[in-house]
């Protein structure tokens, strides 16, 4: 029974079981948690066999390694299980997204702004896309501009985490939340965004 957990468990974990521990002795805790001092691993060994559990290494640099009486299955189970929990308690942000045309009409985009608003103030992060049509593309900073505008309508609830860029038959921008709320001076404006300018002429002539 001993062995026949060992190959289940010893391939898919760090901890060495029953066999693998390869050290002359141990400090041994027993199945209910009481410490029963350094003993050889032999008698380890034996212990845990009586007691028809696994001896895992729980402290493999402590010298001597602690050893402990355990069912290792359920142990696994456990542990697994405390991992997924923790995997779920952390902050997962959501990318929502907003689609428009290069000079899309003010109503329609005011519907669009203020979803990505709303996404915004829950902590959702926006993706911002233009796409084009036909010779559209060849006039790519009409879609830089609009994606200003809305960076600055937007900039008391959002950051851009991503300038605009141009890629393939699309322009995209991402905006963050800001933190705490505050009011943020719009990033996006000629003079202090020329990069994204330059970056989309070159893609346009590629």
């Amino acid at each position: 029974m001993l062995t026949r957990r060992k190959e289940r468990t010893i391939s898919t974990t760090n901890y060495r079981v029953n066999e693998a521990i390869r050290v002359p002795e141990v400090r041994l805790i027993g199945p209910n948690g009481e410490n029963l001092g350094v003993v050889p691993i032999e008698k380890a060994l034996r212990i845990a066999r009586e007691a028809e559990l696994d001896l895992v290494e729980v402290a493999p640099n402590a010298t001597p390694p602690v050893c402990r009486v355990m069912d290792f299955g359920k142990f696994l189970y456990e542990k697994t299980k405390k991992e997924r929990e923790a995997r779920k308690a952390q902050t997962k942000i959501e990318v929502k997204e907003i689609r428009l045309r290069p000079k899309t009409n003010e109503h329609h985009r005011g519907f669009k702004t203020r979803d990505a608003r709303r996404w915004l103030q829950e902590g959702m992060k926006v993706r911002v896309t233009i796409r084009f049509r036909g010779r559209e593309i060849t006039y790519p900073e009409i879609a830089l501009e609009d994606l200003k505008e809305i960076a600055a309508e937007l900039a008391d609830v959002s950051v851009i985490e991503q300038m605009p860029t141009l890629e393939g038959k699309s322009m995209t921008m991402v905006l963050a939340p800001a933190k705490g709320g505050k009011k943020k001076v719009a990033p996006a404006t000629a003079e202090s965004s020329p990069d994204p300018q330059i970056e989309t002429r070159d893609a346009a002539n590629a």
